[in-house]
């Protein structure tokens, strides 16, 4: 800041509190000079008073804040002879404070004030004071209005987190009596009054799932070639998935395409509880919402099955805790169903064991190892999703940290790529020698857990096993350290062996727990070891829109299919059908294909229109 502006500022502070200091003047004066000057003044002295100038002070500089904390006292002193009290009256009285008017204010023994003129000179000099006092309480007024603004903003954004992600209150969405606004009550979620809300994530979702607009193209496209169709009149699908914005638009898809839902959710974290009340404000027999009881998890699923009047025919399940609630609950619900969509490893590793075992009675689809969802959902949607939900729950910095990736199927490829990038160090545990020397070869140290448990700074698990972190590895780590699961279940982590009285729990963020030992060392544990991403962040829309549209297509194959074409057995999508996906999201990047001559379709001993690669190969 300039020095004369400064000064100029400072004169003016000092202006404000000598005119504060006069009031408090009067005020005194006007209550203890009278009875202090009993003889009156002749009217030369009043002459005398009036046109001398103030004499210098030789005593040491007060600040008129001193000034008025020693007037106080005065009407506590005695009270001084007519003589004392002639110049002590011209220097106490007599003030160069300027009044509105420009003058100099002098107050009369009979307690009236009168004023002087002042030069010209000292008005303008006031004027600037004042006009340059008035320009810094403006600015600091503009920067109080932008901090009121700014914190407004953020009240705005809580109140609407807080809308989003509560209800009114604390009681269990089991113990509520709602209804749509149509009076349905076919549905158990957080709050219905959230619908609005919902229905404009929803729309969101619906308008990127557009081809202009390039994220959600296929399932869209889906939606309008086969709508009048309706290849899934008299479907009644039961769910058990994620229900996100955009697994809202699938449901919306396979109800414009013929069938009936009912949907429960496959993770008690990854619910959005404002979907939901669009959905059931929708007519979707929809029971979920975020944070979910174990308790609660099966009896939503028991909701969505068990049905006095509707019986599903077929199962779109992600972890297989659907088809396992109805192999074990309602076993002759099977007798009508006509197969399985199946999107998970958890959950096509549960198939497999049924169909080994012999009891898997239906067809059922793997959607997980299609190469489609192989490919972007697992590879690249999770090489994003990573970093999201690291950062939103504990607001790490990735660069140079240690950081040990469990399992490198194609998840693991995504999140160990991603942290790389971040300038993180890597390493990678592995059971497969194929996938390892892929780790390798990657440039990723592999590692036993064991050998680098005390060093790291984040554990990620993402092999589909069961007790990969166990109680002897989390003791183990370091203060601090951050451990996650990017696996379906919540089994990879031991988080059951935390629930000791020896060790605190401590709340610090929504799905973020301090786990603390009795030696104050604590671990940073998210969303009680559940799956990552879409419990503590969100996914990308276009991958979404994979394999959304991959499942959609399962689902009309399976229900569609002749009978004879499926056994009861686990199948791949078939291969045309993965090209068919992957051909629908290939306008949003203005990809052009290359077209195979005849000659060349010959040669390859192909098809021109595909597929074009046997189902052995492997991408």
């Amino acid at each position: 800041m300039c020095v004369c502006v400064r000064k100029r500022m400072e004169m003016s502070v000092q202006v404000v509190t000598a005119k504060m200091a006069e009031v408090e003047l009067k005020d005194i004066n006007s209550r203890s000079l009278p009875a202090a000057m009993p003889v009156p003044q002749k009217e030369e002295e009043k002459s005398a008073i009036k046109s001398q100038p103030a004499a210098p002070s030789t005593s040491p500089a007060v600040s008129p804040a001193a000034k008025v904390a020693a007037v106080p006292d005065a009407p506590t002193l005695p009270s001084p002879s007519p003589n004392l009290m002639k110049m002590p009256q011209a220097s106490v009285l007599k003030r160069t404070e300027p009044q509105h008017n420009g003058g100099e204010a002098f107050t009369n023994p009979d307690g009236t004030v009168t004023e002087a003129p002042k030069t010209v000179k000292k008005q303008i000099q006031f004027a600037d004071q004042k006009q340059e006092f008035n320009k810094r309480t403006t600015k600091v007024g503009r920067r109080s209005l932008s901090r009121s603004i700014s914190q407004s903003s953020t009240d705005s954004y809580s109140s609407a987190a807080s809308y989003t992600d509560s209800s009114d209150d604390e009681t269990s969405p089991r113990d509520k009596q709602q209804k749509n606004s149509k009076g349905n009550s076919d549905f158990c979620i957080k709050n219905i009054k959230q619908a609005d809300f919902g229905r404009r994530e929803i729309e969101i979702a619906e308008q990127a799932a557009r081809p202009a607009c390039a994220e959600m193209p296929a399932l869209m496209a889906l939606r309008k070639r086969a709508q009048g169709e309706k290849p899934l009149a008299g479907a009644k699908i039961v769910g058990c998935t994620h229900i996100t914005a955009q697994t809202a638009v699938l449901m919306e898809t396979l109800a414009a395409l013929g069938a009936q839902c009912r949907w429960a959710a496959c993770n008690i974290y990854s619910t959005q509880n404002e979907v939901a009340a669009a959905l059931a404000e929708g007519g979707f027999a929809v029971f979920a919402w975020k944070g979910e009881s174990e308790d609660d998890f099966w009896w939503c699923i028991d909701r969505c099955v068990n049905v006095e009047g509707w019986q599903p025919n077929m199962i779109l399940d992600d972890g297989g805790d659907l088809t396992h609630w109805i192999y074990k609950k309602y076993p002759n619900m099977f007798k009508k169903i006509k197969g399985i969509v199946e999107e998970s490893v958890t959950g096509v590793h549960r198939l497999y064991q049924l169909s080994k075992a012999g009891k898997l009675c239906v067809p059922a689809m793997n959607v997980n190892d299609s190469v489609t969802k192989q490919k972007f959902d697992n590879l690249y949607c999770c090489r994003e999703s990573i970093l999201d939900g690291l950062k939103r729950t504990t607001d790490v910095m990735f660069g140079g940290k240690q950081v040990v990736v469990c399992g490198y199927g194609e998840v693991g490829k995504g999140c160990s790529a991603a942290l790389k990038a971040m300038g993180s160090i890597v390493y990678v545990t592995e059971i497969d020698p194929i996938c390892a020397l892929q780790a390798c070869m990657d440039g990723f140290r592999l590692v036993k857990l064991n050998e680098v448990i005390r060093q790291v700074d984040i554990v990620i698990t993402c092999t589909g096993n069961k007790n990969v972190v166990v109680r002897e590895y989390l003791d183990r780590m370091k203060n601090g350290c951050i451990v996650c699961n990017m696996g379906h279940s919540n089994t990879e982590i031991d988080v059951a062996s935390l629930r000791t009285p020896e060790l605190t729990w401590e709340r610090v963020r929504s799905q973020v727990d301090h786990v603390i030992w009795p030696d104050g060392k604590r671990i940073v544990l998210l969303a009680e070891g559940r799956l990552l991403n879409l419990s503590c962040s969100t996914v990308p829309t276009f991958v979404l829109s994979i394999t959304a549209t991959t499942q959609a297509l399962a689902l009309i194959e399976l229900y569609n299919a002749p009978e004879g074409r499926y056994k009861q057995d686990v199948y791949l999508l078939p291969k045309k059908m993965d090209e068919y996906v992957a051909s629908l999201h290939l306008p949003a990047f203005d990809a052009h294909l290359t077209e195979l001559t005849d000659e060349q379709a010959k040669y390859l001993g192909l098809n021109k229109n595909g597929p074009f690669k046997p189902n052995y190969y492997r991408y």
